[in-house]
């Protein structure tokens, strides 16, 4: 009885730490959607950490698992509050973009929850009662019982670990290297193990940039895009010589598309400019951490965004064939237009790389009129107008948007368009807040279709990324009277609005093709005659594949939907879950690839090589 009364004295620390840890990731687990972490691995990652904290004498071992457990619970902590908005985990790459913080600090505030802070209150008030009580018992372990309890843990701790990371790495091959599911990843080793793996790789993919590509990898990545080439049969040069005004908008979400709240129409402008144009309802954003950025790099380039992180903010260094760049080559002007600041996403920098010959930003445009974030739709738009006036013709002009911008709270200047029960929910504000913009792009495509612009313009419109944050997934699913709340019927609404306006309404309809933002530049390449280089999409209206690939190494299409976080096949059609084929496999096998392409070609800066390559 005395040896378990010296044994619980003199490591009341190790414990606790042992104890509370293990509870907070099993805790943090069940928090997540769809997450349960796996215990053993989990287990063992702790047990490296408290061999490490073994090596020093009680005081040391002390604050080392305090430290330890303060760095564990805010991970933990920033996890949750990252995950309910971008549904999936922290990684270094993304506090690097730590600085846009204070520019969306309402849109952070909403996402905060009291009960995500109680993973703090052990640290705060129950460990420095410990840390004081061993201080005052003042025993020392002798090195020899240090040693033995070291070489106890970190062995059995790296056992195990080195058990489960190869189970994982042969159950999901190159998936601890590119990182592409980070959720999946935490699931199956334990947040303590998915954090230090990502660490690594952090630091190893920055050494490897200095790396030069191989010879076969190269020439693998130059055969893989050049098989990505489209056909370009319909509709090929129809827009030659016209100008393209291209409209990204904040938050659009397919949902609202003819859909009504207390008899009126959400989106009533949206839906009469869809009906004069070619619609594409199967359309999907593609976005990662980068959120509004990575829209914009994808339609630019036709390239995926960053695995983690943004590439505006990481690659900002690099050589691209963006389609400003392509259209400055055909004798165009090309303009990006937005009205908050110039710097923020690092905008400044890459419109400079994409080949914008200007950029209208905050400076731009008289700021006055403030809704939400920065200048309204309503102010923004409306200068627009003005400026593509004195535009010379043939030009290219990219807008974004901004009013509906999540979390929706300015809900006194969105209009007194009226949402009934949903009054006050997040819901219910976003659809004041897309109504209020709606009105502004019904506004702004009236204005250029009576002043003649779209006589010889192509319009694209599309949103640039979801609305409402899968925490929030009950509010839409209600208003929706959704029965099923799986995770297809989850996916199927991630869908954005985008449509194509041609002069005279010469292309109009529905069109069922499933697509991405990723797909855009391949049609509008198309479209214009454009040079198709170096690309990974798809030109969407000669698609010989309807697959769109997800950042986390998810794809749908027409048949089936393939959800990465969780390993499993669904029917689209009937919701079913479905066995792995062969078939599934290679296409599985595909997307990897091109993921891991694309991520090559931004590591490495191999858009000039590639370049060089084809003027050989």
């Amino acid at each position: 009885m005395d040896k378990i009364k010296s044994f619980f004295t003199n490591f009341i620390d190790v414990i606790f730490f042992v104890t509370v840890v293990m509870f907070k990731i099993l805790v943090y687990g069940k928090h997540m959607s769809s997450f349960k972490s796996s215990f053993i691995p989990a287990l063992a990652s702790v047990f490296v950490l408290v061999s490490i904290a073994c090596i020093f004498k009680t005081r040391g071992r002390a604050r080392f698992l305090y430290i330890c457990n303060c760095i564990i619970s805010i991970f933990i902590v920033s996890d949750l509050i990252y995950y309910k908005y971008f549904k999936d985990i922290i990684s270094v790459s993304v506090l690097i973009s730590g600085f846009q913080l204070n520019a969306v600090k309402s849109s952070v505030a909403n996402l905060l929850d009291f009960k995500d802070f109680l993973y703090l209150f052990d640290i705060v008030f129950i460990i420095p009662f410990i840390n004081r009580y061993l201080t005052s018992q003042n025993r020392k372990l002798s090195t020899k019982v240090r040693v033995s309890m070291f070489l106890v843990f970190i062995l059995v701790g790296i056992f195990i670990d080195f058990k489960s990371f190869y189970a994982l790495s042969k159950e999901q091959p190159r998936l601890l290297t590119t990182m592409y599911n980070k959720v999946y990843i935490a699931k199956k080793l334990g947040t303590v193990n998915y954090h230090c793996l990502d660490i690594y790789n952090c630091v190893f993919a920055n050494i490897n940039r200095l790396t030069p590509v191989s010879k076969d990898k190269f020439q693998a990545i130059e055969y893989f895009i050049d098989k990505s080439k489209s056909s370009h049969e319909n509709l090929n040069g129809i827009g030659q010589g016209k100008n393209l005004i291209m409209i990204q908008v904040e938050a659009l979400q397919g949902f609202v598309i003819n859909s009504s709240v207390n008899g009126k129409e959400i989106t009533p402008n949206l839906n009469r400019w869809i009906s004069r144009s070619e619609y594409f309802d199967n359309f999907y954003y593609q976005v990662a951490a980068g959120g509004t950025s990575d829209a914009e790099f994808m339609t630019n380039n036709s390239l995926y965004p960053a695995s983690a992180g943004a590439a505006y903010l990481l690659y900002s260094g690099n050589e691209y064939n963006a389609m400003p760049k392509n259209f400055k080559d055909k004798g165009y002007y090309t303009a990006a237009l937005h009205g908050f600041r110039e710097s923020f996403w690092n905008r400044n920098v890459m419109y400079k790389k994409f080949g914008f010959d200007t950029f209208y930003g905050e400076k731009s445009y008289k700021q006055n009129e403030s809704i939400g974030l920065g200048l309204s739709d309503k102010s923004f738009l409306t200068q627009s107008l003005e400026k593509l006036k004195n535009m010379k013709s043939p030009y290219y002009a990219f807008l974004i948007t901004l009013t509906s911008h999540f979390p929706y709270d300015d809900v006194n200047k969105y209009g007194d368009f009226d949402v009934g029960d949903y009054k006050g929910s997040l819901i219910g504000n976003y659809m004041k807040a897309i109504h209020y913009t709606d009105e502004q792009l019904g506004m702004f495509l009236d204005e250029l279709d009576k002043n003649g612009t779209l006589k010889n313009s192509i319009v694209v419109l599309y949103g640039d990324h979801y609305a409402i944050p899968k925490d929030k997934q009950d509010q839409l699913f209600n208003f929706l009277k959704t029965s099923s709340k799986s995770d297809l019927e989850w996916e199927k609404l991630q869908k954005v609005p985008m449509f194509i306006h041609f002069p005279d309404e010469s292309v109009k309809g529905v069109n069922h093709v499933y697509g991405g933002q990723m797909d855009i530049y391949p049609t509008v390449c198309n479209l214009f005659k454009l040079k198709e280089e170096d690309m990974l999409g798809k030109d969407l209206f000669n698609p010989e594949s309807e697959r769109v690939t997800f950042r986390n190494g998810s794809f749908i299409d027409k048949d089936c939907y393939y959800s990465s976080q969780d390993d499993i096949y669904y029917d689209v059609n009937t919701g079913n879950k479905i066995s792995k084929s062969d078939k599934l496999e290679k296409e599985e096998d595909y997307i990897l690839n091109q993921l891991g392409y694309s991520d090559y070609i931004l590591r490495h800066n191999l858009i000039k090589k590639l370049n060089l390559d084809k003027n050989k």
